[in-house]
């Protein structure tokens, strides 16, 4: 029999400023139980400041708050005699409620269609990127993990670990915030490991933090950038408060987007660039400019003339969504049309302005606004690698591809198996192929498919993360990334591939993933391997980059091993890319006779390894291996071949 859901128990007021002081008190915990609850998609300096914001707006406003749901028992009296004591954090109403508040918030900052409004006012910090310390291979499993949970999920886990609550008190909590089946949440919570001593780490304290400047030289050009608009803004509103077109009394009731020529162009189906099918084999560009119009349904006016009103004017009732820093305006002039047609139950149009692409759906059963999702994705300087395929169809765990022209052929390959030969998957004569499992919407990592697209030249790799561009999986150094090719190179993505979750959501283009040390370990027990994963971005900016620790397992034919553990990550760095190829990472391993050690590895342009703090060791090589206790803490530091000494990734 299901369980009845939680019901809140009798509500009694809290006082607005005990429930102040117990914030006060016990602000800290408060603030690494948001960060803990957030989404560990959003990058780590946003992720600090949000959950600060969370705790500080916890207390709602007025004298009395009106109930605290589940949190209404009162505080035992004292017998006769005895001196009171202040209530303990378990048996605080007041700390209860600014709790259940902080989870609600967290959660609701967690939900997809809210993370764009996730960045608060204040606090606010300027000049500078806050991270907290950077912990062990133990605190970067545990949050990996944390990732691959459902929010819900992922809150009651640290309700349990953190707050050290039973379940019947976690349910109660999750109900009290909003979670509709706290059992599923609570059941899907159990599949994680237990190491709830892990979640007091430095890692997850967003109150003790260590700073670093942002990317100088690209502020700089931003200031630059700034000012010019400034001065052009000026320059536009002096112009438009003239007499006769400006603002003034005799100005026109419309805006000032229909007015524009280029605007209404915007809104003409008629007006809309359309690609004959051949054209892209005389195009002396081969990205989405080439690609021609496709679909049963390109000729119908009514259905683009709704798909480019929804883009101009979208109201409350459209689901939109956009990857980071992807400008959501209506467009500038007459955009490229993709694809009109069905995908699935649903109607969809593709469009191309040249910076963005723009995928408009509506239910097949209904046109109108109810049910109208509106989904923009940044694809600038795409390029014939980049420009394959475009995600056409999304449901909960399934996904469509509309594939570029140039490819002749599409196969699904499980990364997980990287023995297995790649399945053929079916196009229709529009270009959209078959539904397949989706990896970004999985909640665990037993299989991960891919589509390698064929189109003459290599087989290209490329994934699902959520967004309308998959990515692009390549291997090799940064100077020289190339398609996966070859049984080593899906070998090293085999234990690879259960990382991509870090980057979902996050606007990656493509994930370049190689090799950089290989190492002895220390009594005989095999050779690891070290690997750098670097996901960039179509913006730019926002880069993700993992160094994982590859340990040797048992050969397979199927199969390429367990996931690596991830050594050290760093975000907005450029480490390990084409400007900055260098990396250096370390773990402490245990032996297969139980004795400890620390493990680091830099890459070719070391000369020498230290480690200091709670393990002593040097090594005159980019190799390190020195004997250790567990929980060990060691600081990383090398010397690279031209003399300069840096510090490990982070």
């Amino acid at each position: 029999m299901r369980p009845l859901p939680e019901v809140p128990s009798a509500a009694v007021p809290v006082d607005v400023e005990q429930a102040g002081t117990a914030l006060a008190e016990h602000y800290p915990r408060l603030v690494r139980l948001g960060y803990l609850v957030l989404p560990p998609s959003l990058d780590s300096h946003r992720r600090v400041l949000t959950a600060h914001a969370l705790v500080q707006r916890a207390l709602l406003s007025g004298r009395r708050a009106e109930r605290a749901a589940e949190y209404g028992l009162p505080l035992p009296r004292p017998s006769t005699g005895a001196v009171p004591v202040a209530p303990s954090r378990a048996s605080c109403p007041s700390y209860a409620y600014v709790r259940e508040r902080v989870v609600r918030t967290a959660l609701e900052a967690g939900r997809p269609l809210r993370r764009a409004g996730v960045t608060p006012l204040l606090p606010l910090v300027w000049g500078l990127r806050l991270f907290p310390h950077s912990g062990g291979a133990d605190e970067l499993a545990l949050e990996q993990a944390l990732s691959e949970l459902s929010p819900p999920a992922r809150a009651a886990c640290v309700l349990r670990g953190l707050e050290r609550l039973p379940d019947a008190e976690v349910r109660r909590v999750l109900a009290a915030s909003g979670v509709t089946d706290p059992h599923a949440a609570l059941a899907e919570a159990e599949g994680v490991p237990a190491p709830y001593a892990l979640l007091e780490s430095p890692e997850f304290d967003p109150c003790s933090l260590q700073a670093r400047p942002p990317d100088l030289l690209r502020r700089r050009r931003y200031a630059k950038a700034a000012l010019a608009a400034v001065a052009a803004l000026l320059v536009c509103g002096a112009l438009l408060g003239l007499p006769g077109q400006g603002w003034g009394r005799a100005a026109a009731p419309t805006s000032a987007y229909t007015r524009s020529t280029a605007a209404e162009q915007a809104l003409d189906p008629g007006a809309l660039r359309r690609v004959s099918a051949t054209f892209w084999r005389r195009s002396p560009r081969t990205d989405f400019t080439s690609w021609p119009t496709r679909g049963d349904r390109a000729g119908d006016t009514r259905l683009l003339r709704r798909a480019l009103t929804v883009w101009a004017h979208p109201d409350g009732a459209v689901r939109a969504s956009a990857t980071p820093r992807t400008p959501v305006g209506p467009p500038m002039g007459a955009p490229q049309l993709l694809y009109a047609g069905g995908v699935g139950r649903a109607t969809v149009v593709l469009f191309y302005d040249g910076l963005r692409i723009v995928r408009y759906a509506e239910p097949r059963e209904a046109a109108g606004a109810e049910g109208v999702a509106l989904d923009f994705a940044r694809v600038d300087s795409a390029d014939m690698a980049s420009a394959g395929a475009l995600v056409a169809g999304r449901t909960r765990d399934r996904v469509r591809y509309l594939t570029a022209p140039w490819v002749h052929a599409v196969f699904v390959r499980n990364l997980l198996a990287p023995g297995d030969a790649p399945r053929p998957l079916h196009r229709g004569p529009d270009g959209v192929t078959a539904a397949l499992t989706s990896p970004a919407t999985a909640r665990g990592c037993r299989t991960w498919d891919a589509i390698e697209l064929r189109d003459g030249s290599a087989p290209r790799l490329m994934t699902d993360l959520g967004e309308l561009t998959p990515a692009r999986l390549t291997s090799g150094p940064p100077s020289a990334p190339h398609d996966v090719s070859g049984r080593a190179e899906r070998d090293s993505w085999a234990r690879t591939a259960c990382l991509l979750p870090a980057v979902r959501w996050h606007g990656v283009r493509s994930v370049n993933s190689w090799q950089y040390a290989e190492q002895s370990l220390p009594e005989d027990n095999g050779s690891a391997r070290w690997l750098c994963t670097r996901a960039e971005t179509w913006r730019g900016t926002g880069s993700r980059v993992l160094a994982q620790f590859q340990a040797p397992s048992a050969p397979s034919v199927a199969t390429g091993g367990p996931p690596g553990a991830v050594a050290a990550r760093a975000e907005d760095s450029p480490a390990c890319g084409m400007r900055d190829p260098r990396v250096l990472a370390g773990v402490l391993w245990k032996s297969h006779g139980g004795r400890w050690y620390v493990l680091a590895a830099g890459s070719s342009q070391f000369a020498s390894l230290t480690t200091s703090g709670g393990v002593e060791g040097r090594s005159d090589s980019r190799l390190l291996a020195v004997p250790a206790r567990a929980g060990d803490r060691a600081r990383l530091n090398g010397t690279l071949t031209d003399g300069s000494r840096v510090g490990a990734l982070r």
